[in-house]
């Protein structure tokens, strides 16, 4: 309960929601040395609990809010249950994608799985795009120079640190002033109240996703399981991961636009003039300089509320650095920790996509918090979150010392938590949501559709 009551406080809501609680199950939940459990169930009962708030704020009945820490860690890695047609769809991992030694004796992990990320990958090491060629080539190379040599070119790589490197790197102690919740107003605007009285929490609240792979895509999919009409918005000629789409797109409309083109950029500002909510988490500064930053929108429909997800944050050297959970988790420390509780003598990765799922809980809380204080108090505003600062509050959660020993929870231990519906890919079976809100039981009224299926406009 600490755990959620600090994301609550950070959130800036009323403590005496929390009265309204109840959690059930102890860490450790699932084989590892941080208390993955607790942070799974914390920031899913956070967005939970806001959805019912909100509901209770438009008129509706006080209800209880539930989560079983089983259930939570479940959801936390959704895309590995989810299967179309009775077939799982993989782990979506490309063939050089991974962890690599290199010539100083660290380590450097790679994330290749969009054709752009291989191939630069690949043009930097002058080698095939074989696992063997790609191994005998970070030989040659030290983790840290690889690192920088990378992110110079645009790709997507990370040198294994352990915490007391991160710690000491300015960008470690930048993360480290940041909260794992930071909302802000950017603008001045009328208050806004919030829709009359429906039936689901977040009926009538229209949300502009513009997100991609896990975390902003489960925020997403999160404000959808409570009613929100949320139009996934892609660009035709953007790669994209089936898997995590059709996992992350129940309940959202989706459709396409190159903001490329000039009309299609004036039909997203069209969008976005009639949003509550614009949630991106395209790399810092891609949008701002297509004309969607959070000023930018704030000016074009004041008091819009401005949902952000970014990998570092937003201050220190990698603020304007892009990077995925994988990368993240070995950068700042986490994969040594994971290994040394262990055993281990190579980074190991955590086991489950904490920081992609934890963060994405935490934008979809940010987001209806945010928009409870613009209906008290007006005004336009900005919701971050980065992924390693969700880490480093899980981190602060504290170690789990018997984690390691703790028996994962098999794929023939989960059918109570998946749920069977149709969608535009086959039938599918998917993982249910683990917050049990009492009167308004989330539930995603949409299919997943395959991306661009649907015009980009507003459902009403």
């Amino acid at each position: 309960m600490d755990a959620l009551a600090g994301l609550w406080r950070q959130a800036g809501l009323d403590a005496r929601a929390l009265d309204a609680v109840t959690l059930t199950g102890a860490d450790p939940i699932l084989p590892s040395g941080f208390k993955v459990g607790t942070a799974a169930q914390a920031t899913i009962a956070a967005s939970g609990l806001a959805a019912a708030e909100i509901h209770r704020r438009r008129g509706g009945p006080a209800q209880r809010v539930s989560v079983a820490m089983r259930d939570a860690a479940i959801e936390f890695r959704s895309e590995h249950y989810c299967a179309v047609n009775g077939q799982t769809r993989g782990d979506g991992w490309d063939s050089i994608a991974g962890l690599y030694p290199t010539g100083d004796g660290g380590f450097v992990r790679l994330h290749t799985n969009f054709p752009h990320h291989r191939a630069g990958v690949l043009k930097l090491l002058g080698c095939a795009g074989e696992r063997e060629a790609v191994a005998a080539a970070l030989m040659q190379w030290d983790a840290v120079a690889f690192e920088t040599a990378a992110a110079e070119a645009g790709m997507a790589v990370s040198a294994a640190r352990d915490f007391a490197a991160w710690d000491a790197h300015p960008q470690g102690q930048a993360v480290a002033t940041l909260p794992p919740l930071v909302i802000e107003r950017i603008g001045d605007a009328p208050p806004r109240p919030l829709p009359p009285l429906a039936e689901r929490p977040l009926a009538g609240i229209r949300v502009l996703d513009l997100t991609r792979v896990i975390a902003g895509p489960v925020a997403g999919r999160t404000l959808a399981a409570h009613g929100a009409d949320v139009l996934h918005v892609t660009a035709p000629h953007l790669p994209s991961l089936t898997a995590l789409v059709i996992d992350t797109g129940r309940g959202k409309r989706c459709a396409a636009l190159d903001l490329r083109d000039p009309d299609q950029k004036a039909r997203m500002e069209g969008l976005a003039r009639g949003a509550d909510v614009f949630l991106q988490g395209y790399r810092p500064g891609a949008l701002a300089g297509l004309g969607f930053g959070p000023e930018q929108l704030a000016a074009m429909n004041p008091g819009i509320v401005c949902v952000s997800l970014s990998a570092y944050g937003h201050r220190g050297p990698w603020a304007g650095r892009h990077g995925f959970d994988s990368l993240t988790q070995t950068a700042t420390g986490i994969n040594w920790a994971e290994a040394r509780a262990a055993g281990e003598v190579k980074p190991r990765v955590l086991p489950c996509q904490v920081l992609d799922h934890g963060s994405g809980y935490l934008l979809a809380l940010g987001a209806m918090a945010a928009l409870m204080r613009r209906a008290e108090e007006g005004g336009s505003w900005l919701v971050r979150v980065c992924l390693a600062g969700t880490g480093h509050w899980m981190r602060g959660l504290g170690p789990q010392p018997d984690g390691m020993a703790t028996p994962d929870i098999g794929e023939d231990q989960v059918h109570d938590r998946l749920e069977e519906s149709r969608s535009g890919f086959g039938p599918l079976v998917a993982v249910k949501h683990a917050a049990v809100l009492e009167r308004t039981p989330a539930h995603w009224a949409l299919p997943s559709m395959p991306l661009g299926s649907h015009t980009a406009e507003w459902a009403s």
